[in-house]
């Protein structure tokens, strides 16, 4: 294990809430283990899985495998595939090769989506309305998911569908700095999780999942954040070669503010 997934926490600004947190947690383990209940094998064992956007349909294919018991066809390189939002077509390639699988798929749902058009995706996704099947991602961007995602929640919901809904607000919410560096505002990434939550508590849905990219690295991809980067701080540790990830700091300001949601919505 590197070192820093040992510091960052120590060292990020909400580290007095987090140890507050992890002492919580002793605490829990502690009562457990007073009760006999830490021989438990669930407490002593991780499920690991893994997921990935099926973008590139030929590497894809040479993972296809067929159950010798049950004769589905399944794609062996994630558990999980998803569809991006640029390459949800109901006609194109990706839909029909993730259709003939039998793995958990997700698909990206934008801003352009519309009620009708999802319900036919659905339909050609998951015929059998299998619950598990299917994971909405919705990636809207922090000023648009409160115009959008209500009406495509209404129709999945007036149609009987069985679906998953979780929340990406990483891809709507990417943006290009005056320094020419491709970024996230993390305030507006923080905006579209809360507006997520809020459009499911109204509508009497469930928020079930969100999809984030991070790092445990001091990086300095994403602009604002308890610690504010700036747009010229970006060059600092700008080490991604691919998409900005939130850092150490960013990450643990996100997952105090779901568990706060979690807590106010149980109540």
């Amino acid at each position: 294990m590197h070192k820093w997934n040992l510091d960052f926490i120590a060292n990020s600004a909400l580290a007095e809430k987090y140890s507050h947190l992890a002492d919580r947690i002793d605490e829990t383990l502690a009562f457990m283990r007073a009760c006999g209940m830490d021989s438990s094998p669930q407490l002593r064992e991780t499920s690991f899985f893994t997921a990935h956007e099926a973008l590139l349909l030929n590497y894809e294919e040479a993972f296809v495998r067929r159950d010798s018991l049950t004769n589905d066809y399944y794609d062996c390189s994630a558990h999980m595939l998803w569809i991006g939002d640029r390459t949800r077509q109901l006609d194109g390639a990706h839909v029909e090769f993730l259709r003939g699988v039998n793995n958990p798929i997700g698909v990206k749902v934008g801003p352009s989506m519309n009620p009708d058009d999802l319900i036919r995706l659905i339909d050609v996704l998951n015929p059998s309305n299998d619950p598990g099947r299917l994971n909405l991602i919705a990636r809207m961007g922090a000023n648009k998911v409160g115009d959008h995602l209500p009406a495509l929640i209404r129709a999945v919901q007036r149609e009987g569908k069985q679906v998953l809904w979780s929340s990406d607000p990483m891809h709507g919410n990417t943006i290009k700095a005056s320094s020419g560096y491709k970024t996230r505002d993390f305030a507006q990434i923080l905006g579209e999780v809360k507006q997520f939550f809020q459009v499911h508590e109204a509508e009497g849905t469930y928020a079930g999942g969100i999809h984030i990219e991070m790092t445990g690295q001091n990086v300095t991809e994403c602009i604002g954040g308890a610690r504010p980067i700036t747009e010229d701080g970006l060059s600092d540790r700008y080490h991604t070669h691919c998409d900005p990830r939130m850092n150490a700091d960013q990450s643990l300001e996100l997952a105090f503010l779901i568990a706060e949601t979690l807590k106010q919505v149980r109540r």
